[in-house]
């Protein structure tokens, strides 16, 4: 089949793929074998609460249990993360699963596969200047909003809500792109923008120091989206199968507690992650999540979710010719490990 072209990514999307196409790596399990130990890099996109289940998991030591040695690094973006797992400094990456169409479609030989997804909502909030009790997003229309970087899937969800809503991004609102990931609530602290779309615990703290209102849940508004998942190099997945089986039944330990405890339980079990956060606040920010059923029970990252997905990326302009499912995602060890 075919491999698709991106329309509109430019420089902010991925130019690092004419030059990763062809890279091997360096990282820990790169030559690794099934005999080998179970050492895993993470590469987060980000470091939320949005992915608490992966938090459980760490906290509650079900990777030791399933003989997982878990580094986790911070990425600070889809970008950095998606590089790292291709280098080989990153053995698995955890980000919006988009980037993996990307390098796909950019014609990367070892492209990079989905094999668990953690999260099935958006996880980022519209915060206005001033409290707006019954919200509509044409409300939006001739304003300013601090948004996302084009080709990723907080600014990519956004722009499909406004469409859902009559609402052409282009040209009825305008969406300012040119402020790096987590910067925007300092922006929109210093007097930028009428609105802006933040994650926690950003939206909450710019509620809590009187700076902003939460009006609007990106979450609940797209509906069920496939916004983060696992992924890791093809060949990475066949050298390392006991290990990657052995990370995702981790994860599904960690999902199977955030569905079966309160939002007061699972704020006090990540805690020790998020040190800087108040355990209040924390919690907030947890039921935050948990009402709006984000994340899934299982981590089989289904069929129809990746065509919702790709939907997105047509609407967007990003992706010219659809990339096959069954290249890009494997079921197999999320089914096994609800088994």
């Amino acid at each position: 089949m075919k491999r698709g072209t991106m329309q509109r990514l430019g420089a902010v999307c991925f130019a690092l793929l004419t030059v990763m196409a062809g890279v091997t790596g360096c990282g820990s399990n790169e030559n690794a074998t099934e005999d080998s130990s179970k050492k895993v890099v993470l590469n987060e996109v980000a470091h939320s609460i949005f992915y608490a289940p992966m938090y459980v998991a760490i906290e509650e030591g079900y990777f030791e249990e399933a003989g997982i040695e878990l580094s986790l690094v911070t990425g600070f973006g889809a970008d950095k993360t998606m590089t790292a797992v291709l280098t080989g400094e990153a053995d698995i990456g955890f980000m919006g699963s988009e980037s993996t169409i990307y390098t796909y479609a950019g014609g990367t030989e070892d492209y990079v596969v989905n094999f668990a997804q953690l999260t099935q909502r958006a996880g980022n909030f519209l915060v206005s200047r001033e409290p707006i009790e019954d919200f509509t997003w044409d409300m939006l229309k001739g304003r300013e909003v601090l948004g996302g970087r084009a080709g990723g899937m907080p600014e990519m969800v956004f722009e499909y809500i406004l469409t859902k809503n009559g609402i052409d991004p282009k040209t009825d609102v305008r969406i300012d792109q040119s402020i790096d990931f987590g910067s925007t609530a300092a922006a929109f602290s210093g007097g930028q923008g009428d609105f802006t779309v933040e994650f926690e615990p950003h939206a909450t703290s710019l509620e809590r120091n009187g700076e902003g209102y939460v009006v609007a849940s990106l979450g609940e508004d797209s509906g069920y989206v496939p916004y983060t998942s696992f992924s890791a190099r093809k060949s990475y997945l066949e050298k390392n199968a006991d290990t990657v089986q052995a990370f995702t039944d981790a994860l599904q330990k960690g999902m199977d507690y955030v569905q079966n405890h309160t939002p007061e339980e699972i704020a006090k079990v990540i805690s020790p992650q998020f040190p800087e956060t108040e355990l209040e606040t924390l919690t907030v920010i947890v039921k935050r999540y948990y009402d709006q059923d984000t994340w899934k029970e299982d981590l089989i990252f289904r069929e129809e979710a990746f065509m919702l997905l790709q939907n997105i990326l047509e609407d967007s302009g990003v992706l010219e010719t659809r990339v096959p499912y069954s290249d890009l995602v494997t079921v197999e060890f999320a089914q096994k490990a609800t088994e």
